[in-house]
């Protein structure tokens, strides 16, 4: 098993409600995903891509407690199996099923959880997940900003939400490590960074800066700092719920996935308010403060751009992120894997899915009618270029990935074994399932 660079990119599955509730905006329909499923996946075929960040969607699959339709899914995955594309399986982005409401309710982690564990029982060749999807986003769309979902916008709603999208994923890790003991968790988070304008306005900044970790730090169980507890503290989590993030010890089974585009930069006026400031530091640079945070390998798992009118701007926009990315692996950032996010447009994600107007996003690899964008064709040759180039360089990163037709095969069984045996002894705890190899 040589180490594999992963290449990939995404169909999305966002699924967030507006208009208090009564309307959700399903992704996956929008982009007639539904209809042309296998389309979809002979695009990535097409495009010589092996990983796809990929889920079912949760409110029409999770129909209550213990209570599940697998109809779309079973179709979709059995297909990603025979085709051998290895799914990072992408279980709840942005909403939740109606009869769970939304993220204040505090029964949604244990839901989730259970939710979790009858997916990988029935797909027990799936490896790779991202439990929940930007779950720093998710909280502050829905419960900072009363964009989605419940549309709070106080920091009392956004910490409940926090603390229930985080404890969601940290319990769906688990349930998932008991199926599948190998499993690796690439959590796919927005990296920030906020530029204060003016001096008056570095306090604002430097809370935003702290705040931005919040959900990494409590999914890995690292100690936030003193200004960030006590905001969390003063915003209802409980010193019961902090100690529960502090005592997981799931770091080892996990990828930082972390998203970059060109609005994650943002400048800071003296009240606090924020507007976009463009690319200033880039990935690179952001993606340092994330690694030296939490020293864990690192997958660039979403970008993209809009193909403007000469044509070439999001074909640049993959040029510059690939060169930060190589940037980033050669000054020994252990980096797995490039995404370019999503595999068509999408729609409506000019307004961030508050308004139905079934606007068409031209950012995909591919347009809406599975037409190929020039940046697909880029990332098509890009990854035929840097395919076989990457594993031969001098720090490489060997992650047991087991694709999906290997996954009967006894060594991907002994793996299962040897990994479980070793998370059930704490002598061996420094044994990790994701671990860096120089060759």
């Amino acid at each position: 098993m040589g180490p594999q660079f992963l290449f990939a990119t995404g169909i999305e599955n966002s699924n967030p409600t507006i208009q208090n509730g009564t309307l959700r905006v399903d992704e996956l329909e929008k982009c007639n995903h539904y209809q042309l499923w296998e389309k979809d996946f002979d695009l990535v075929d097409e495009l010589g891509i092996r990983f796809l960040r990929y889920g079912p969607p949760i409110h029409s699959t999770f129909l209550g407690p213990n209570t599940y339709d697998w109809a779309f899914a079973d179709l979709t995955f059995q297909d990603l199996l025979r085709r051998n594309i290895a799914p990072i399986v992408d279980l709840c982005h942005f909403g939740v099923p109606d009869w769970i409401g939304n993220f204040q309710n505090p029964d949604f982690p244990v839901l989730f959880a259970q939710y979790a564990r009858a997916f990988a029982q029935r797909f027990p060749w799936v490896q790779l997940y991202t439990p929940v999807n930007e779950m720093f986003i998710c909280a502050q769309f829905s419960a900072m900003f009363g964009w989605w979902n419940e549309q709070l916008s106080s920091d009392l709603g956004f910490v409940t939400a926090l603390k229930h999208i985080v404890k969601a994923n940290v319990l769906a890790m688990k349930a998932i490590l008991e199926i599948r003991p190998d499993a690796i968790f690439i959590q796919s988070e927005s990296s920030e960074y906020f530029h204060a304008e003016n001096p008056a306005a570095i306090k604002p900044a430097e809370i935003m800066n702290s705040r931005r970790f919040l959900s990494l730090d409590l999914n890995y169980g690292r100690r936030v700092d003193s200004e960030m507890y006590e905001y969390l503290t003063d915003n209802g989590m409980t010193r019961q719920e902090y100690h529960f993030f502090l005592g997981n010890n799931l770091k080892r089974h996990c990828i930082m996935g972390n998203d970059y585009y060109q609005t994650n930069e943002h400048r800071v006026a003296p009240d606090g308010s924020t507007r976009a400031s463009g690319e200033i530091f880039g990935y690179h640079t952001i993606t340092h403060q994330y690694y030296d945070r939490y020293r864990l390998p690192v997958m660039h798992t979403e970008t993209n751009l809009w193909q403007g009118p000469s044509g070439d701007e999001a074909v640049n926009w993959l040029w510059k992120e690939w060169a930060n990315v190589l940037r980033v692996r050669n000054d020994g950032v252990p980096i797995v894997g490039f995404t370019w996010y999503s595999l068509t447009d999408q729609v409506d994600w000019d307004t961030a899915l508050r308004e139905p107007n079934n606007n068409v996003n031209p950012l995909g690899l591919y347009d809406l009618d599975r037409n190929i964008r020039p940046v697909g064709m880029a990332y098509k040759q890009l990854i035929a270029d840097w395919n076989q180039v990457l594993p031969a360089h001098s720090v490489c990163l060997q992650v047991p990935i087991v694709m999906p037709h290997d996954s009967h095969r006894d060594w991907a069984q002994e793996q299962k074994q040897d990994v479980k045996t070793a998370s059930a002894d704490p002598s061996t705890a420094a044994v990790n399932t994701v671990s860096t190899d120089a060759s």
